[in-house]
């Protein structure tokens, strides 16, 4: 499944980015030609935890000079008092190129690309915690257009780094602070994996304020079960996971559908004709709402480095299948895909009520740690570990 709906996903974002003229005319097989690596998948060595020790693997953490996800549009203020949560973002694909399969930690290209992701998206949660993103490996766009055994490997190699990460993460943020997770697209899938692996079943999952798994298909039945985490479906819940993919109308997920519905989910089920996880982050739940629900969509500029936040800009209700539908295409930039898939703008439609409903959670679950047998004391802001003022 993860390499299948990257294929769609894949070319859908090269077809925005880089040739969309090219689809109409020659379909996926040109995107196969112009972007799947024709070098030999080259194994490298796994990264251990210790290499994000050093500040210059991530893109975002509490002590980066020039963090893109402290980044605030024009007229936000960050609180008084923000938030005492840890926040761990994976971002979405950033690497174009076919020369690899998966990027060179030192691709400027990619990282710059990397860091505007971070400022769009990561930074909804800013108000809510410190964040960390991690640098890590990730799979090129062409390894998702085959199915050659070299783009399986080169997705595990990415989930390497981003494991590692995680287990460094964990050791900065300390043992006591609530944790909210992330991510977007490839990050999104990495974060199933994650919640698979690191998480569901162990003590840290006590921890998690919520798990914001977006632009990616979550099946309710074949899926949820194994990722350790209810849906949300309250606006106040906390240790539930979110999900939702953004189609403006007519909306045409007929490409995700069809790879979706062949395709077996984490339990072992097939996925045809299961539910799939949409939370309305107008209302923080499954549901309809009205744009006057919508408290500020972050339309971006045209070189995307920065926003204006738009209150009422968008509607939002959820398909009978799961999908997220926002009535009339808005204008945002350049990159809607076919089908009026707005998955590139999946954060930014909803910035201002991702960060009301991160602060929301965030209280919700602080409120409940006070009278659960796992309440924590407050841990004092910031606070670096040992290793952290090491490095």
């Amino acid at each position: 499944m993860a390499r299948k709906f990257l294929y769609v996903v894949a070319v859908l974002i090269v077809i925005a980015i880089a040739a969309l003229f090219a689809y109409r005319l020659f379909g996926p097989e040109l995107m196969r030609v112009a972007l799947v690596p024709t070098a030999r998948f080259e194994p490298a060595p796994a990264r251990t935890m210790s290499a994000y020790a050093d500040p210059d693997a991530w893109i975002a953490r509490p002590d980066k000079p020039g963090n893109p996800a402290l980044y605030l549009p024009p007229g936000v203020e960050m609180p008084a008092e923000k938030g005492d949560a840890a926040i761990f973002f994976i971002h979405p694909t950033s690497y174009l190129e076919r020369t690899r399969w998966n990027a060179p930690l030192d691709n400027a290209e990619a990282n710059d690309r990397a860091a505007l992701f971070v400022r769009g998206q990561a930074s909804a949660f800013n108000a809510a915690g410190d964040i960390w993103a991690p640098r890590y490996r990730q799979a090129t766009f062409g390894a998702f257009l085959t199915g050659q055994e070299e783009a399986q490997q080169a997705l595990d190699l990415a989930y390497g780094d981003v494991a590692a990460a995680f287990d460094e993460f964990l050791v900065e943020a300390g043992d006591t602070r609530p944790i909210i997770l992330a991510g977007h697209s490839q990050g999104a899938l990495h974060l199933t994996r994650l919640l698979r692996e690191k998480i569901a079943g162990k003590p840290v999952a006590k921890r998690i304020v919520a798990a914001y798994v977006v632009g990616w298909p979550v099946s309710r039945t074949a899926d949820l079960p194994a990722l350790g985490l209810p849906e949300c479906t309250a606006p106040d819940q906390a240790g539930c996971l979110l999900s939702w993919q953004s189609f403006a109308e007519p909306a045409d997920p007929s490409l995700i559908l069809d790879t979706f519905d062949a395709s077996t989910g984490f339990n072992g089920q097939p996925r045809e004709d299961t539910p799939i996880v949409c939370t309305n982050p107008l209302l923080g739940m499954p549901g309809d709402a009205p744009a006057s629900a919508n408290l500020g969509t972050l339309v971006p500029s045209a070189d995307l480095t920065s926003g204006t936040l738009t209150p009422a800009a968008v509607p939002a209700r959820c398909s009978d299948r799961g999908f997220l539908l926002i009535g009339d295409p808005p204008e945002m930039g350049a990159y809607v895909l076919p089908g009026n898939n707005y998955h590139v703008y999946d954060y930014s439609l909803f910035w201002a009520n991702v960060r009301a409903d991160a602060a929301r959670r965030l209280d919700a679950f602080e409120g409940a740690g006070e009278s659960s047998a796992w309440s924590r004391p407050k841990p004092p802001p910031s606070a670096p570990s040992s290793r952290k003022a090491a490095a």
